[in-house]
């Protein structure tokens, strides 16, 4: 069960950072990229879904930045 948990995991990134440094992947988003991008219609999503209570937390400390940088391309 341990290992399952390490794997499922380490196929989850952060959504935030994902959105953020990749380009392309932020879809535009200025608000709140890394939960969109949690959200996302993919295969994978289902298993991002795990991820997204952090990419919350983060997306909320970083929004003052997110208002002053504008939409991520």
């Amino acid at each position: 069960m341990i290992v399952v948990a390490i794997c499922v995991l380490g196929l989850t990134g952060c959504g935030s950072i994902i959105s953020r440094t990749f380009p392309g992947q932020g879809h535009g988003n200025q608000y709140y990229p890394g939960v969109k991008w949690d959200l996302r219609d993919s295969p994978w999503r289902y298993i991002t879904v795990i991820d997204l209570p952090l990419s919350m937390v983060v997306d909320t400390i970083l929004l003052p930045v997110d208002m002053r940088h504008g939409p991520y391309r």
